[in-house]
């Protein structure tokens, strides 16, 4: 298939976050109309107010980047928050999409909608099979059924050309960098950047350094999915990811070069490794033709020139 973008009212639902933002900079050169509502417009979670809202906006697609995102903490503490609010999210859109006989539907999941022991590199078909990590679950179940609910809506009914995308570890633009409940390239980039500034002599990092991460560009994971809306019309989910891994260490030493600060690596030993490796499987997205990752150095530099800003401004 291919879906032309040019001239399309396209809903960017999320776009404040850091994967939409970066859809919406990514549509910019698309020819199309981008929409934008704002919780101060619209509550996502109030299933009238969606649906009105739809029935009077009428695009022509949309991009699902809204959710309830949080931490493990946050995920611990609070389970019927990112459970409940997030299934409200999914359903409210889908349901109102619906109704507004929206041609085209992106649902954005996580990968952490993989069981825990997954065969690595993760492929697609290792969705369900296996229990999941118990640390973010509630978000994880939510995310599934919003995979569910598309595949549903293509089952029932057959002009649903509805698909879904899931992205691996992001970075970029638009991060936390709250050390208190960042990732970790993101903490990472702001430890070395402090440890500069004051002069410290080491930098810590959890665990040992040895498990094995993926990590994509949101910018890159904007181009993909701009790919799949124009292209894909599977019933199938597509994993999106750069399909290179790097130590955890590997990782430090890159934002290390990037920050231009020498410091000593230190391992908190008593801290979690967590997963010894999570590598997505992204072979059938780079088959379909899309494979433009750029290099993590090179990701690691545009993101840190961003957050130069955020510490100008």
């Amino acid at each position: 298939m291919s879906y032309n973008l040019s001239g399309k009212r396209i809903w960017v639902a999320g776009h404040r976050g850091m994967v939409g933002g970066a859809v919406v900079r990514r549509l910019a050169s698309e020819g199309c109309e981008v929409i934008t509502a704002g919780r101060d417009v619209l509550d996502l979670t109030d299933q009238h107010a969606v649906r009105d809202w739809m029935l009077k906006t009428k695009p022509d697609a949309i991009v699902m980047a809204a959710a309830k995102v949080g931490g493990i903490k946050a995920n611990s503490d609070y389970p019927v928050d990112f459970l409940l609010q997030n299934l409200q999210i999914e359903t409210n859109i889908m349901d109102a999409a619906h109704q507004a006989d929206v041609e085209r539907f992106l649902f954005l999941g996580s990968s952490c909608i993989y069981p825990k022991l997954a065969p690595q590199p993760i492929p697609e078909d290792s969705l369900l099979t296996g229990p999941l990590e118990p640390t973010n679950e509630w978000y994880a179940i939510a995310k599934i059924a919003g995979i569910k609910l598309c595949q549903a809506y293509r089952t029932q009914y057959e002009n649903r050309d509805w698909i879904s995308a899931m992205p691996t570890n992001l970075y970029g633009p638009g991060d936390n960098y709250d050390l208190n409940s960042s990732h970790v390239l993101p903490a990472l980039l702001r430890k070395f950047h402090e440890a500069k500034k004051s002069g410290a002599p080491s930098v810590e990092l959890w665990g040992s350094g040895t498990p094995l991460r993926e990590f994509l560009h949101c910018d890159d994971l904007a181009d993909s999915l701009v790919f799949l809306l124009k292209e894909y019309s599977g019933y199938e989910h597509v994993n999106c990811g750069s399909g290179v891994e790097v130590s955890i260490r590997e990782l430090a030493e890159t934002i290390a070069r990037v920050v231009g600060y020498e410091a000593e690596l230190t391992f908190d030993a008593t801290k979690p490794d967590g997963t010894p490796r999570k590598l997505m499987d992204s072979t059938r997205l780079h088959e379909m033709g899309w494979n433009k990752a750029r290099s993590l150095e090179d990701g690691v530099k545009d993101a840190y020139a961003h957050f130069l800003k955020l510490e100008i401004a």
